[in-house]
Formats: structure tokens, C-alpha cells, sequence
């Protein structure tokens, strides 16, 4: 199965210089926790629910663009990409989204660990996210 069938389109994206505040609004009617951030449809960044919470809130005095909170070196596969190669991705880079990009570089798409479980193969999820935790605590 291709990353092509499971990703969610169309794509809602800020740009660097959306407001922090603006992000989280957009996250919490969506019901989102991911949203990619670029330039020209080209990603050059990715802000979630935990980079605002983490790295703004502990330290918001006034709203702010997201571009010093966002993770840069935004992390994609293509829509030809297998479920497995997406999955082994998330795995090794230790994340939960991959941003899907065409072959242009422009956004396509976005695929989560959770649409792998749910459209694809839960074993496979729960292998990914086993691989993740156990990396992340030193297992």
C-alpha cells in the first residue's frame, strides 16, 4: 500500500509568519495537533500542539510569529512511498507525522501514525510507535 492512499489532503498550512496564538486557534477547529508550515507551498517547518505548549507558553509575554518555535528540517516522504518505508521514517527519525510532498518539493499531503493504524495496518502502528518510545527513553 502507497503513503498516497492513506495521506490526508488538502492540507492546512500557516506560513513562518502566522501568530502563535492564530496556529493554535486553527489547530483547535480542525481538531488538528500538526499543522506544516511554508513558504509558497514548499514546507520549511512544522508546528504542533507540543512545540506551543513547550517552547512558547513557558515563556509567552505577548503573541508572537511561530517561526522561532516551529521544528525546521521538516522530515517528508513522497505519495509513491510505501506504508512501510513511511512507517520506517517515523521510526528512525523518531516522529509520529511525515509531511508528503510531491515531486516538485510542493506539500501533498500529511500522513500520521494513526492514519497508518487506522487505514493500513495497526501491527505495523504499534511496531513504529514501539520503536519511537524505545529510542526516546533509552530502552
Amino acid at each position: 500500500m502507497l503513503v498516497s492512499c492513506i495521506m490526508r489532503t488538502p492540507v492546512t498550512t500557516v506560513t513562518p509568519t502566522t501568530s502563535v496564538r492564530a496556529a493554535a486557534a486553527l489547530m483547535a477547529a480542525l481538531r488538528v495537533g500538526v499543522l506544516p508550515v511554508c513558504r509558497r507551498d514548499r514546507p520549511v517547518g512544522i508546528i504542533t500542539d507540543r512545540d506551543i505548549a513547550i517552547r512558547w507558553v513557558p515563556n509567552a509575554i505577548a503573541d508572537t510569529d511561530i517561526a522561532p518555535f516551529m521544528t525546521p528540517h521538516v522530515v517528508t516522504c513522497r505519495p509513491d512511498h510505501s506504508i512501510e518505508q513511511a512507517a520506517h521514517l517515523m521510526s528512525s527519525k523518531q516522529i509520529r507525522r511525515l509531511v508528503v510532498v510531491d515531486e516538485a518539493g510542493d506539500i501533498a499531503g500529511i500522513v500520521t501514525l494513526g492514519d497508518i493504524a487506522n487505514d493500513a495496518s495497526e501491527l505495523l502502528a504499534g511496531q513504529t510507535l514501539g520503536e519511537i518510545v524505545e529510542a526516546r527513553c533509552g530502552y
